[in-house]
């Protein structure tokens, strides 16, 4: 009685539809299968973590895309950058063609379980509420986490992904990195696990954006890897991209030796990161860790490609509002 009275209350909703009697012989009453209506509503995601633009997209609740927009992001930091995802995230409502049951974000920077983006230095955003000001100016639920979080939750619900150990880096404007051990999210007691972004490779080098010189993020995010590169010939970009590879794997290897973790995925521009400068990661990490069980760690693309931080927010939506993720 208690399940069909769900069931029942979902077929209102609309979010269920019954597909007809079970085939075959039963005893009793014939039973009625029901499956998740794809149409019932939409989920409006939004991907910040781009290194010249954001994107959005609506999916239906079987994850298929059905509308998609950009907003160049420039030079906009601080209120010009919020603005720029308020308008992103509009156009995103006002053409999702049926009911919304709320707006995903995956953002770079520190984010609390509020959705408070604590500090996120390539956007000038400290202390931002930012799923509250998204709530107050568009009307709907909003869910929002850090982008490579985001990114390692979707390699395990839709990709290939193993929750029981699984380190996703996500490299796009900034660095970071999404950690699940055992099932479960390593978040820290701040927010911070997997700020991998800002730990110190080359004393006194590059300036970073969080104030310090020689972090591991002026060395790979997307907009320094393309300036190192360009106008090189192939193969001294490609000397550079292992270089840079190089320098993220010295990064990876305790953190992936400290937790036991085998597989390690890149989320960003493929035509960065999947050639020399995975292959140089891989085989730095192999070469600083040492394998248990005869199980040594791959470095591989994630299977997801660009949209591994859009389908991520889908399912924070998915879990906050229908408990599905």
């Amino acid at each position: 009685m208690t399940i069909s009275d769900v069931v029942s209350g979902l077929i209102a909703d609309e979010l269920v539809i019954e597909l007809g009697v079970r085939p075959g012989t039963h005893m009793g009453k014939p039973a009625t299968l029901v499956g998740v209506n794809p149409t019932g509503a939409y989920i409006a995601c939004l991907d910040l973590s781009g290194d010249h633009d954001l994107r959005g997209s609506v999916v239906d609740l079987e994850g298929t895309v059905v509308v998609t927009h950009e907003v160049a992001l420039g030079d906009d930091r601080g209120d010009d950058a919020v603005d720029r995802t308020v308008e992103l995230a509009r156009r995103l409502l006002l053409d999702a063609p049926g009911r919304v049951l709320g707006l995903g974000v995956g953002t770079p920077g520190i984010v609390s379980v509020d959705g408070v983006v604590r500090d996120a230095p390539n956007l000038r955003w400290e202390r931002l509420a930012l799923g509250q000001h998204l709530r107050d100016a568009l009307g709907v639920p909003v869910h929002v986490a850090n982008d490579a979080d985001s990114a390692v939750l979707a390699e395990d619900t839709f990709s290939k992904g193993g929750g029981t150990g699984l380190l996703l880096v996500e490299i796009g404007r900034g660095v970071g990195a999404g950690i699940l051990l055992d099932g479960n999210l390593l978040r820290g007691p701040y927010g911070t696990a997997g700020e991998i972004g800002h730990v110190t490779v080359v004393p006194d080098g590059d300036p970073c954006t969080c104030g310090r010189n020689g972090c591991l993020e002026p060395l790979v995010a997307a907009p320094r890897l393309r300036a190192r590169i360009a106008g090189l010939t192939e193969a001294q970009a490609a000397s550079e991209l292992s270089s840079a590879g190089r320098q993220l794997g010295t990064v990876l290897a305790p953190v992936v030796q400290a937790l036991g973790l085998r597989d390690v995925v890149l989320s960003g521009p493929s035509e960065l990161l999947d050639g020399p400068f995975r292959q140089a990661t891989e085989s730095t990490v192999l070469a600083l860790t040492r394998p248990f069980a005869d199980e040594q760690v791959t470095v591989r693309m994630s299977a997801l490609g660009r949209d591994g931080v859009l389908h991520g927010a889908a399912a924070l939506v998915l879990d906050g509002e229908l408990g599905l993720a």
